[in-house]
């Protein structure tokens, strides 16, 4: 992988970039659409490049069981998932990232209740389950899988194989994921496992970067919640960790935060990482964030929201968001001005509406369909938008634009 970055904001964090890999390039700032499986769910290939997407993010805890298979096809961007929408497609063939599963299997606590009644039913208490379904210790985390209620575990060994295995272009080191509730003295020791984790992460993935005949990349992950003492060395210690001469190909930048913070943690940690190196904002997508990530310095989003929302009837606007379940039909477009393919064909907030409110399974996914490319190619847009109005030194304009258009009907 390569990264090259191409102008730099005057606050010193925000810039423009290219980063090569080996299925493509991703022209930065830049959104990832989110495919769980290995695809994005209702939208088929075609429907990605419409939008303009560049890469995928997929999700190492939800394919470590077909891992194997993925291998034996190549890799992510050369393997066609059978999909659960029943949508016949082509593999992605472009630049694909993996998350290393640490975020599901420290949030399983919400299925305790199911995992226990399971257990009743076969006649077998576990009492370990009483408090919750994922539990972290030096080695990794053991949880009980939330599909076959069985115990499981993954380290950041583990993690690691599953990733190489899954062969994306871009891998996240194994960190633990630590709530608002957690105690500062909680998140030292969160953070301080994390780097231990970080650490051999990065050992076991130079043991299988290259198994699939391509180079394979690692990002850190920084923790260290809402707090500027933690993110700033964390982010010092990531930066200069190395194994055998070699150091991380990028970071990520997750954990749990107010809103409110974003911009300050995001300034903490990137004011210490390396200029040199990319960096990739874990799951947020709402304009602001965008905005305000991308002037923080973040090269690259993810997020599930804009087609989890499309699925929920909210549509993207420049002037602000809006919801089908509380409009009468309306012969309006869903955007004014909108490029994607849903409205260049001329769909209307009436017509999919419509879709929506049918009780027809087809309709149904179409509708899915139609709504999710247009909230994708909202977010894609906004970001190319981002990207030329860096290069074209009238960002702080654009953003200052853009968020009061955006509110101003709040």
């Amino acid at each position: 992988m390569d990264f090259r970055v191409e102008k730099i904001l005057p606050n010193g964090l925000g810039r423009v970039g290219t980063i090569r890999t080996a299925h493509g390039e991703i022209k930065t700032p830049a959104f990832m659409a989110v495919g769980t499986q290995g695809y994005v769910r209702f939208l088929s290939t075609d429907d990605l490049r419409s939008i303009n997407a560049q890469a995928m993010l997929s999700n190492g805890f939800h394919l470590r069981r077909k891992s194997t298979e993925i291998a034996e096809n190549g890799g992510l961007a050369n393997w066609s998932p059978e999909r659960a929408d029943n949508q016949p497609d082509s593999p992605w063939f472009g630049p694909t990232i993996t998350d290393s599963g640490g975020f599901q299997v420290m949030s399983l606590g919400s299925g305790l209740g199911k995992v226990v009644s399971m257990e009743k039913e076969r006649g077998v208490i576990n009492t370990a389950h009483k408090e919750r379904l994922a539990q972290v210790g030096e080695d990794g985390v053991s949880f009980i899988d939330p599909f076959d209620y069985e115990p499981d575990f993954i380290g950041p060994e583990e993690s690691m194989q599953i990733q190489c295995r899954i062969g994306a272009d871009i891998h996240m080191a194994f960190d633990e994921l630590t709530s608002l509730a957690d105690t500062y003295e909680y998140n030292i020791e969160a953070m301080e496992r994390t780097e231990r984790w970080a650490e051999r992460s990065l050992r076991e993935h130079l043991k299988h970067r290259d198994d699939l005949g391509y180079r394979q990349n690692l990002y850190g992950v920084l923790q260290g919640g809402r707090w500027e003492d933690l993110r700033r060395k964390t982010a010092r210690n990531l930066a200069k960790m190395q194994v055998d001469g070699i150091g991380f190909d990028g970071f990520g930048l997750g954990g749990a935060f107010l809103k409110e913070d974003l911009g300050e943690i995001l300034r903490w940690c990137n004011e210490e990482l390396p200029i040199e190196k990319p960096r990739h904002l874990l799951g947020l997508s709402h304009p602001d964030d965008i905005l305000i990530g991308a002037e923080m310095g973040a090269d690259t989003f993810d997020c599930v929201a804009p087609m989890r929302e499309a699925r929920h009837g909210k549509i993207y606007t420049r002037d602000g968001n809006y919801n089908l379940r509380k409009m009468t039909d309306s012969g309006e477009v869903l955007e004014l001005g909108c490029d994607c393919k849903t409205c260049r064909a001329g769909w209307t907030r009436g017509s999919l509406r419509a879709l929506w409110r049918s009780g027809e399974i087809e309709k149904k996914q179409k509708y899915y369909t139609l709504a999710s490319t247009h909230n994708l190619r909202f977010i894609v847009r906004l970001t190319e938008e981002v990207r030329q109005a860096m290069l074209d030194d009238s960002f702080d304009k654009y953003k200052r634009e853009f968020l009061r258009r955006y509110y101003a009907g709040r």
